[in-house]
């Protein structure tokens, strides 16, 4: 038996529409998942799933900042054994530019909306007991954090302190639950790092990893160990993806 085998596994993925999300989604298909896959873009939606490997894969557009789209969502969903939470945002300002407006919107795309679906999955019982895995995907700034980064590093922060809270729930049931923690990885989010602010910025960023950016590979493959038997005996933890 190959444990990283998901054949037979059916895996929704939040954020599908670009980078680390559109990744783990075609990579989990790849590994023989059904996937399910759910984004904001319709047209974006459509080429990940156009790039899935394999049938009966599912997509669903849903804004999971709007709590009837999550229900909407939620009601459409067959039964699921895993599910990764790829939404959120990475808008950067210095603290004294931070606003009520600033922490609400970060907070909602962030964190309240992979809080909120998992409520929603729980209470109508879609994650299948003993088999399923939830995995988060977080941040190494919680670790090492970097100017401006404020609203993006609390939200990761608070999201991984959720996780754990929610694998010492959820363990009864069998089910797991862990994040992964990437470094600065080439996705579109960088591209706009670089837009928004230098060049030169994320040069530096890459100069500190000592083995350079990670490819959305890198961080898919380590979602796909979570999601398999291979880590039937993991919960509450969070996996550094840095580089180095």
């Amino acid at each position: 038996m190959n444990a990283f085998d998901l054949t037979g596994k059916t895996i929704l993925i939040t954020g599908a529409s670009s980078g680390l999300g559109r990744q783990t989604a075609i990579t989990a298909s790849e590994f023989g998942a059904r996937v399910v896959i759910t984004g904001r873009d319709a047209d974006r939606l459509g080429q990940t799933y156009q790039s899935l490997k394999g049938e009966g894969h599912l997509q669903f557009l849903a804004d999971l900042t709007v709590q009837s789209d999550i229900d909407e969502l939620v009601a459409s969903l067959p039964v699921l054994n895993g599910v990764v939470h790829s939404t959120g945002i990475s808008d950067l300002a210095p603290a004294r530019f931070i606003t009520s407006e600033t922490i609400a919107k970060t907070f909602r795309i962030s964190f309240d909306a992979s809080v909120l679906l998992t409520a929603a999955l729980l209470g109508k019982k879609k994650l299948v007991k003993n088999t399923c895995s939830i995995v988060f995907i977080s941040s190494i700034s919680t670790r090492y954090p970097f100017v401006g980064g404020a609203m993006y590093i609390s939200a990761k922060a608070a999201l991984e302190a959720y996780a754990r809270v929610l694998a010492l729930e959820l363990a009864p049931r069998g089910i797991r639950v862990n994040c992964v923690a990437p470094a600065f990885v080439r996705t579109p989010m960088l591209d706009e790092t670089a837009a928004n602010y230098s060049q030169e910025a994320v040069n530096m960023i890459e100069a500190r990893q000592i083995l350079g950016l990670g490819d959305p590979e890198d961080v898919a493959n380590s979602i796909i160990y979570y999601l398999a038997d291979a880590s039937k005996w993991v919960s509450g933890t969070s996996l550094v993806l840095g580089g180095g």
